[in-house]
């Protein structure tokens, strides 16, 4: 039987597991946490402190506090203490798979071990644990702290119950966890993206376009739909009465044009410059800390506003909310 999760192990500081780390602390748990590389305590600190007043005005959970972030001085000791474990190591297989064969060894075997993987498959990453069954992917979004979607998806030795576990820790914790239901290399939302990525390389290699009006591109134009219906929802309606099906008739045959190229061109240090100076030029001198703290308030607002129409992530936000106001009593501190 598993016990109930009050204190999150993150195996692994960098932006993506800093993120798990606020996320799980302003919803009341305890975060113990690990990294091998040097001062990436401090690193911790400043990011769950930067990410403290988004959380603040989305809403903190009875309990909730940044002190209940303890710095381990082992992957063991993590393990130790951890009722589930996120590891998100950087994306090389081998780092992957011996971590997770360690962490299989040391972790209790009723805890979930998930990885923040944006491609490798689970099957890959369990193959060297002795308890392959509770090896998970759980793949978020950045900021992980206030987007809410996180793909779900097991290997071919992950049990079910693991799964539908997972899934209602993710949950509990304010987000959409998205069940990906066949394991397939970069899941579902990296595929969609990396078409446009690969797309948008092209149009700047081929000075077609910069970096700036690319954006804009997005920002003034679907980007706004994209929020609350997606893109499938959204060729439905453009079909008019005939919804999508009118859409695929009348919008079919462009599918023939040359109007995408979804190769990526080479990388060349051409290229590197561009996509630089032009992401450089839309900085207009504002530091990646300054520019963070504009998207999280941009973002907050969106899910804010979309909570009115609950709607996409407005209506997990809404949740979320609800969860929290009925919660009570904050989640015990370690020991207690």
């Amino acid at each position: 039987m598993r016990q109930p999760i009050q204190v999150l192990g993150v195996v692994g500081t960098g932006v993506i597991g800093a993120g798990w780390a606020a996320r799980a602390l302003a919803h009341g748990l305890d975060v113990v946490a690990w990294d091998p590389a040097p001062g990436w305590e401090a690193g911790l600190a400043a990011a769950v402190g930067n990410a403290w007043p988004a959380l603040k005005r989305v809403g903190l959970y009875p309990g909730a506090s940044p002190d209940r972030l303890h710095c381990a001085d082992s992957l063991d000791a993590v393990c130790r203490e951890a009722d589930f474990v996120q590891e998100s190591a950087p994306e090389r297989l081998a780092l992957k798979q011996s971590l997770h064969e360690q962490i299989d060894a040391a972790a209790r075997e009723d805890v979930l071990v998930a990885s923040s993987t944006s491609g490798l498959r689970p099957t890959d990453l369990q193959s060297r644990c002795r308890h392959p069954g509770r090896v998970v992917v759980g793949h978020p979004f950045n900021p992980v702290y206030l987007l809410p979607l996180v793909e779900v998806l097991g290997g071919a030795q992950t049990s079910p119950d693991s799964l539908e576990h997972a899934m209602s820790f993710y949950r509990a914790l304010g987000m959409h966890p998205l069940h990906v239901r066949t394991e397939i290399e970069g899941f579902l939302s990296d595929r969609l993206q990396e078409a446009l990525w690969r797309e948008l390389l092209h149009l700047v290699n081929d000075g077609v376009a910069t970096t700036e009006e690319l954006d804009a591109a997005i920002v003034y134009g679907p980007g706004l739909r994209w929020a609350f219906m997606g893109t499938c929802l959204s060729y439905h309606l453009a079909g008019g009465d005939g919804g999508m099906e009118a859409f695929m008739r009348q919008f079919g045959p462009a599918l023939d044009l040359p109007w995408t190229r979804l190769r990526a061109p080479e990388l060349t240090d051409e290229l590197v410059a561009r996509m630089t100076e032009g992401t450089g030029r839309q900085a207009d001198g504002r530091t990646v800390e300054e520019l963070a703290r504009l998207r999280d308030e941009c973002l907050v607002a969106i899910m804010q506003a979309l909570r009115r129409f609950e709607i996409g992530a407005g209506r997990t936000l809404a949740e979320d909310e609800a969860r929290r106001l009925e919660g009570g009593a904050p989640a015990p501190r370690r020991g207690e």
